[in-house]
């Protein structure tokens, strides 16, 4: 089983939003029996929430579930338990990177893999309130992290 983590600040905007959509797609490729997918915060503050209202409503609107998603900290053995830690943003990764240095799993960052977009980060809706352009961002990365996966994996 392939195990993709995704990860944010507080586990209630972005890292939740790509769980779902990855989810998603996976579901979609048909691939739910090889490729699992988690989200989890750096920080502790929301443990046990579902996601932020703007995050559940954007993926209402695309008829994307978020049922069941709830938030939780990363733990230093999710090393040990995912063979893909994606982070949102460069803070994140450095936070990740301060938890556990060195193993075999990748991280990285969503948009790491997506070329064609400008930015290097996914916005943090929380204080942008712009969920729309956070979805498109994490969709785009989605997908094509998903694309990745199939190659490097021979999926």
């Amino acid at each position: 089983m392939i195990r993709v983590l995704f990860v944010c600040l507080g586990n209630i905007c972005r890292s939740p939003m790509a769980e779902a959509i990855f989810k998603d797609l996976v579901k979609k490729e048909g691939l739910s029996q090889q490729i699992s997918v988690d989200s989890a915060g750096i920080g502790h503050w929301h443990t046990g929430s579902e996601p932020h209202e703007g995050t559940r409503k954007i993926l209402d609107e695309y008829q994307i579930s978020h049922e069941g998603i709830t938030a939780r900290q990363v733990k230093e053995s999710d090393w040990d338990d995912f063979n893909y830690l994606i982070a949102m943003d460069e803070k994140n990764i450095n936070d990740l990177k301060s938890i556990r240095e060195k193993n075999e799993v990748v991280v990285g960052k969503l948009l790491d893999f997506v070329p064609e977009v400008n930015e290097t980060d996914v916005p943090d809706p929380y204080f942008t309130g712009n969920f729309e352009y956070v979805y498109e961002l994490v969709s785009s990365g989605c997908r094509q992290l998903l694309e990745r996966i199939k190659a490097d994996q021979n999926l």
